[in-house]
């Protein structure tokens, strides 16, 4: 795969892969102020022409590091972000359950966002 861009659309909740001007793969999340302030991964995808290229991985390292530079825990609701941070806990530290209960709270108050 060539070079991807990796951006962050904070105001349309989007951590963005981009490979020769289009938007190949994405991580859609919100951001939890309480408990404690963390970044909540809902959904990750990629475009079928990019499937098997380490796009979502790329993303999901990406997103750690973007919470890390923020000071902010990841509360991982996507399952490919959540089997992402189980093969690697050195990059991606694990939420406490009530983290997890608030963003799944939050989640479940805001169903027209996802």
């Amino acid at each position: 795969m060539g070079d991807i861009e990796i951006r962050d659309d904070r105001a349309a909740g989007r951590l963005e892969a981009v490979a020769g001007g289009e938007v190949v793969g994405r991580i859609e999340y919100f951001v939890l102020d309480a408990p404690e302030r963390a970044l909540v991964p809902v959904h990750t995808a990629v475009e079928p022409a990019h499937e098997g290229q380490g796009v979502a991985g790329s993303l999901a390292r990406a997103f750690y590091a973007l919470a890390a530079r923020e000071d902010s825990a990841v509360a991982p609701l996507c399952p490919y972000v959540a089997a992402w941070a189980g093969r690697h806990p050195d990059r991606a530290p694990a939420a406490g359950p009530e983290l997890m209960k608030a963003a799944h709270a939050w989640l479940a108050a805001h169903p027209e966002r996802f």
